[in-house]
């Protein structure tokens, strides 16, 4: 592609561009996404035993390993999820939607496989010492639930599943899990026991209300969220390396992790999505047990969660880099200098990285609205529209000001106008060229 400047220059001589980009709607809060009541959110934590799911999730026994902070909450995701595989197939009950259930934590297992791949994967090309190398032994996990579950004659099939998954999704790895895969490649094993903790783990399998509420679905409901919680945290952990590494000038990295966030939005709303799987009634009478209910109209429950407020939040802020992205200062008058920069780096394609790391900002954003668009869905859908405020979102379609927050989470402009100008000018730019009959 020719530069840009010189085929605008071409452009003017024959006709003036005319480029109208829509300006966003304002919103009366300036932060949409915030924390419910603080003891809304202290009565979350406690049911959820997050204040000693903490402790396990931050822990780094290999100070010198650079992925361990990613990493280890994430394979605590994985391992509570085959608690949540080994809970659903000995439900006795005879009308829950067992093979869908099945399908679906299939599913979700191979997800989150894939995404602890393409973190190890993070290793293979790192530029640190070897001190920073992930701790491997020659032996299997003796702990985790996986090998229970491959063996068990209710979930063998999905445990071998998983198994298969596994071996597939290390092949770019230095190391495997470790959790019974074949591993034909002869790969050393991650020392998951050590890392995981596995049988610390399973300490917080049972939910503070397990003992005197008589109903499955709570204990689903309790290891979802445990599941949803740790994954949150690597996330977290995940957005301050972005950060660190746009700072340092590591751009391809930088890319490679927000990418992966963006992986694990969509996780996110994966994990959520097993609630429509929960009996109807038994899931509205364990929530009339735990006395589950909106303290004010415009309190979402997914804003119980704290760490989940802050990954919205931070992932809101990567915007904040594209000035460092693009090598330019904003400017205080509010000139297009971003969107100038932002063209000129889309059009020359010399420093492509910086363009999969803008990309991946972007689509961090859509992965994150359609999170919140996908959660007001489900609320409604498990609890019914007057649970989901549905009224205030309709009325909210008129008059933008009376949205409710989680509405207003998706609902709010661009993260990064100044990208989403400099793409309609290229476009417009573009069907200009056609319509004059150029290439």
């Amino acid at each position: 592609m020719a530069d840009l400047d010189l085929q605008m220059k071409m452009v003017s001589d024959h006709k003036k561009l005319n480029i109208t980009i829509p300006e966003p709607y304002t919103l009366s809060v300036s932060s949409p996404i915030s924390c419910s009541s603080s003891a809304a959110c202290s009565a979350y934590e406690l049911y959820l035993r997050l204040p000693e799911l903490r402790p396990l999730w931050s822990s780094l026994d290999f100070p010198q390993w650079i992925s361990e902070p990613v990493l280890k909450p994430a394979l605590q995701a994985l391992e509570i999820t085959f608690r949540l595989i080994l809970t659903v197939s000995s439900d006795t009950r005879p009308y829950i939607n067992r093979r869908e259930w099945i399908r679906r934590l299939d599913s979700l297992a191979t997800s989150q496989i894939k995404t602890v791949a393409s973190i190890c994967e993070d290793e293979n090309d790192d530029e640190e010492n070897v001190s920073a190398a992930a701790p491997v032994s020659n032996a299997w996990s003796s702990l985790s639930l996986l090998s229970e579950i491959a063996t068990c004659r209710t979930s063998e099939s999905i445990g071998q599943k998983i198994l298969c998954t596994i071996e597939n999704e290390m092949r770019w790895c230095k190391y495997t899990l470790g959790l019974g895969e074949t591993n034909i490649a002869g790969k050393p094993y991650l020392h998951y026991d050590a890392v995981c903790r596995p049988g610390e783990l399973q300490t917080l399998k049972n939910n503070p209300y397990a003992d005197h509420i008589e109903n499955q679905e709570n204990q689903t409901l309790y290891t979802i969220h445990q599941i949803l919680e740790s994954w949150i945290y690597a996330s977290v952990n995940l957005l301050n390396r972005i950060i660190s590494r746009i700072e340092e000038g590591k751009i391809e990295k930088a890319s490679s992790d927000v990418y992966l966030l963006e992986s694990i939005w969509k996780l996110l709303t994966e994990i959520e999505d097993l609630h429509i799987l929960m009996d109807p009634e038994d899931f509205l009478k364990v929530k009339k047990q735990l006395q589950i209910k909106s303290a004010l109209t415009n309190d979402a429950f997914c804003f119980r969660s704290k760490g989940l407020v802050e990954m919205a939040k931070m992932s809101k802020a990567l915007r904040e880099k594209v000035p460092a992205v693009l090598e330019v200062e904003v400017d205080p008058t509010g000139g297009p200098r971003l969107q100038e920069a932002a063209m000129k780096l889309y059009s020359r394609k010399t420093e492509y990285e910086k363009i999969h790391l803008l990309q991946g900002m972007q689509a961090v954003e859509s992965a994150a609205k359609r999170f919140f668009f996908g959660y007001q869905k489900l609320v409604a859908a498990m609890m019914g529209s007057a649970e989901a405020n549905a009224n205030r979102t309709t009325a909210a379609s008129h008059h933008h000001e009376s949205c409710d927050s989680l509405t207003q989470a998706f609902m709010e402009p661009t993260y990064y106008p100044s990208l989403d100008a400099a793409k309609t000018f290229l476009g417009e730019f573009w069907s200009h060229l056609v319509c004059n009959g150029r290439h």
